[in-house]
């Protein structure tokens, strides 16, 4: 290494670099050299070809010297470079949040994507979402920052679109789900902290300075449900082509399990002796019991027992993974039995019609509906009540019973 050269200036002295050149001379290395509590202290500066000059250094000299003298600012190089950086780290914050203020709809849409995807949401459901948005969402607020979204106009302008496109009130209400919960997300990830303007007018988490949005309301309630005798024939149909899918059927039919329950049921959770299913965490966050007809327990007699953990439905091909929706082969057997020239989609027969058909046999063999209610794991009465259309013959037998003798 070079010898170090001291500068006509006191405390500060260079070395030549070996090689590199700076002009007609080698570069030089600039350090300063002062006292702290009586502590000498040596400290480097830079290269000449970074701009370091005697008279820079001189200038940096007097600035810390002058500070330890009144006791204000920093009294080393170190500090300095300390108090820069936190200076620094601020502006850049203060400029992200600058940034977060102004980012779009578009972009925090694709954050939530990525993150949906990396939390291994059903595909499903992400792609649908991502449809929405491209189709029906993007086009109102793709480039509008989060801040200046607001539900009148821009929601308003996104309904009244979709209702130019004939599109039904439930895709409508998913859009306005997606935009709700792509905020959600950007308030969970500090990108936005003002009041999201997708919540339903009757959420109780808007304030009553401000009102919601009204969702376009939706009549999506089943009518159709099968007859005993439907239900043998789709039995039936359904064993010639997959055991499993027959199997899924039955807890539809005769237990009322939703798909999302029978995916998810592993074999702990099944207790045939005692003819009794425990489902964890169903819709409505609560857990409940399911039980078991004879049918049903001579099933999973068949099926089982498995091991503990295992699920009693795992996908094909796949080691202990759910099933995200019911086989394809499923909708091509009700399609061929009930579905073909139905053009009242409230008339078709899909997998949830299983569901309602265990509920409306119940109501029809005079179950009382508090007990539906339970046993389908409704914590609203009012979702009870839909399946209760059966009940009028009844009503009207209880009241003729009351006829004078």
């Amino acid at each position: 290494m070079s010898k170090w050269i001291k500068c006509k200036t006191t405390g500060i002295r260079y070395r030549h670099h070996e090689e590199r050149k700076h002009g007609v001379g080698f570069d030089k290395y600039f350090t300063i050299r002062y006292k702290i509590a009586g502590k000498e202290k040596e400290e480097g500066l830079g290269w000449a070809t970074d701009g370091w000059t005697e008279k820079k250094a001189a200038a940096v000299l007097s600035e810390l010297k002058a500070n330890s003298t009144i006791g204000i600012g920093p009294v080393s190089l170190c500090e300095k470079r300390e108090i820069r950086a936190i200076a620094e780290k601020k502006t850049e914050e203060s400029k992200q949040q600058e940034d977060n203020k102004n980012i779009s709809f578009g972009r925090i849409f694709e954050l939530f994507l990525v993150a949906s995807k990396e939390k291994k949401k059903n595909p499903r459901s992400w792609k649908r979402e991502e449809q929405l948005a491209r189709l029906h969402i993007f086009p109102v607020i793709s480039d509008l920052p989060l801040t200046k979204i607001a539900h009148v106009p821009h929601i308003r302008a996104i309904q009244k679109n979709m209702e130019a496109k004939s599109l039904t009130p439930r895709t409508i209400r998913y859009a306005f789900h997606v935009i709700r919960i792509v905020f959600h997300f950007a308030m969970d990830e500090g990108y936005f902290s003002g009041t999201n303007p997708a919540l339903e007018k009757s959420n109780r988490a808007v304030s009553k300075k401000r009102s919601g949005i009204e969702y376009p309301q939706e009549d999506n309630k089943k009518e159709r449900y099968l007859s005993r005798e439907e239900a043998n024939v789709l039995l039936k149909e359904l064993t010639k082509r997959s055991s499993e899918v027959h199997d899924m059927a039955m807890l539809g039919l005769y237990a009322g399990l939703r798909f999302g329950e029978i995916a998810k049921l592993t074999w702990e959770n099944v207790d045939v002796f005692q003819g009794t299913m425990k489902l964890r965490q169903t819709k409505n966050g609560k857990d409940r019991t399911a039980y078991m007809n004879q049918d049903v327990q001579q099933m999973f007699a068949r099926r089982g027992p498995g091991e503990h953990g295992r699920l009693v439905f795992p996908a094909r091909g796949k080691d202990n993974k759910p099933h995200y929706m019911i086989s394809h082969m499923y909708y091509e057997v009700v399609k061929k039995l009930f579905n073909q020239g139905v053009t009242d989609k409230k008339q078709w027969v899909n997998f949830h019609t299983l569901r309602h058909t265990f509920a409306s046999w119940l109501v029809e063999d005079g179950t009382d509906i508090y007990k539906v209610q339970e046993l389908l794991g409704h914590g609203d009465l009012k979702m009870t009540e839909r399946y209760a259309h059966n009940d009028k013959n009844q009503l009207k037998q209880a009241v003729m019973k009351l006829q004078k003798e």
